[in-house]
């Protein structure tokens, strides 16, 4: 392995994403092509690539395009990524000349849910930087870039010219940067990103994969901050049309919608198979329904306030009433955040009138596990609940909508209210410890504590047997001639 070369600017922002295995860029042109020289014994075209990648933002984006040109970059991939696999029906063999810390890449660095999250580092890259990614790993020309909305990854919408022999204008892609605990986790999201393309194959609107110049389906890439080194995985997907479910009306179709693909989704995930797929099993996992107790490391974020005593009640009764039946539920594949900017919607042909949506899209398996049918009906109650203004019925035919494919058992019937509250204490605990340590990310971050404290409030005024007669009774009526 090349020499690593500490360099003295300390510039987070800058990168290198050259094809040789530790080529570490700054601010520092200098420093970088002497330790480049030196420890690595790079090729002209890979030092001109190396400083081309460095050049700070405000550099004219034309002179990087033009050394891109003269110098088209070897797919990152065939150094960084040798865990991906360029198939999902089959997965590559390792190298026999790995390294031995290549080898042991999964046991020495558990997933990021036996992080603690003061660890996680959010990927920060600029607009042009994130062109060069585009560029220099997926061989595509970029010709618009623009940032989205996450919560602990970097996204970015990538337009790109079509090929002269397709019609239209720009092809669209979705650019992800994993963070940098999730990115320790190859193998997971490995599996997450062929399941994605498994329910896309059984005929579900989600995203495929743009595979790397390498034909893998992700890169991972190191970049050196001056203190220390991150590296991050690096994905590109197919972009979904549509508008969040957050962002238009909500009616009651929709709702049953929601319900019947989330247990569509889960049932067909019993034909998922994948060699890596054990690395589902994610043990305390944060975002697991399981896992709700774990909520105790993290409520501290809330004070001494009305709102810690809610979270508190919904946490003493998921230890004493659902841990002992967690057993009993059938367990599957969760995609585990059917939120409402999750969902993407579209007009529905059929619409007259008043204007009518179906679902034609389903983003981010980045919290996909093994879990429960149960768990995930709660999770999709949980947040068409907000999306409904609190509606309490909502619940009712998200069921009705899931029961049309998975009918619940007795036991899972009676945990659905606990569930869904503890799901509410999951997403605002977590919104209001995360708020703490990025600040800078607090709009995006708290998008459901804006009312979704006072929809737990309501959910737990009204009791579990009201909530539980308006969700039964409203499933009902769909049954009934």
């Amino acid at each position: 392995m090349p020499q690593i070369f500490p360099l003295r600017t300390n510039w987070n922002a800058i990168f290198g994403a050259c094809p040789v295995e530790n080529a570490l860029c700054s601010f520092g042109h200098a420093e970088l092509l002497l330790a480049a020289l030196v420890s690595c014994m790079m090729s002209f075209r890979d030092v001109c690539l190396s400083l081309v990648l460095c050049l700070p933002p405000t550099t004219p984006w034309g002179w990087r395009r033009w050394f891109l040109t003269l110098f088209p970059l070897n797919d990152p991939g065939s150094l960084r990524s040798r865990r991906g696999s360029s198939s999902c029906k089959e997965t590559a063999q390792k190298d026999q000349n790995e390294t031995a810390e290549d080898q042991s890449l999964s046991a020495a660095m558990p997933g990021p849910e036996h992080q603690p999250s003061q660890a996680l580092t959010k990927p920060a890259f600029s607009e042009p930087q994130a062109c060069a990614l585009v560029e220099s790993m997926f061989g595509l020309k970029v010709a618009k870039i623009q940032p989205l909305p996450s919560y602990d990854d970097q996204n970015f919408h990538v337009h790109v010219p079509r090929a002269p022999s397709a019609t239209g204008g720009l092809s669209e892609y979705v650019l992800k940067v994993n963070n940098s605990e999730s990115s320790k986790n190859a193998d997971l999201v490995e599996v997450q990103s062929c399941a994605m393309m498994f329910l896309k194959a059984e005929g579900f609107p989600t995203a495929t994969v743009h595979p790397t110049k390498g034909g893998n389906l992700a890169s991972l890439m190191s970049i050196d901050s001056g203190s220390n080194t991150q590296s991050y995985l690096v994905r590109l997907f197919t972009y979904l049309p549509g508008r969040p479910i957050a962002q238009v009306p909500v009616t009651t179709k929709l709702l049953y919608e929601v319900g019947k693909l989330a247990a569509q989704m889960d049932r067909t995930l019993e034909k998922f198979h994948h060699p890596k797929i054990s690395s589902l099993q994610r043990g305390d996992f944060i975002w697991n329904l399981r896992n709700v107790p774990l909520l105790e490391k993290y409520s501290s974020a809330l004070g001494q306030t009305p709102n810690r005593e809610m979270v508190d009640q919904v946490l003493k009764r998921f230890k004493d009433e659902i841990v002992p039946k967690l057993s009993s539920f059938r367990e599957c594949i969760n995609h585990g955040d059917l939120n409402g900017y999750n969902l993407l919607v579209e007009p529905s042909s059929e619409a007259s009138g008043d204007a009518e949506y179906r679902v034609s899209g389903v983003l981010d398996f980045e919290d996909m596990s093994r879990g429960c049918y149960v768990f995930e009906l709660a999770i999709a109650i949980m947040y068409m609940m907000i999306e409904s203004e609190g509606n309490l019925a909502a619940g009712g035919h998200v069921l009705a909508g899931f029961e049309s494919v998975v009918p619940l058992t007795a036991e899972e019937r009676s945990a659905l209210f606990l569930l869904v509250s503890g799901r509410f204490a999951q997403s605002l605990v977590m919104s209001a410890y995360t708020c703490q340590l990025y600040p800078e990310n607090k709009d995006y971050l708290t998008i459901t504590a804006k009312t979704g404290w006072k929809h737990l409030q309501k959910l737990l005024d009204a009791g579990q047997k009201a909530v539980e007669e308006i969700w039964f009774e409203t499933s009902k009526s769909y049954t009934q001639p």
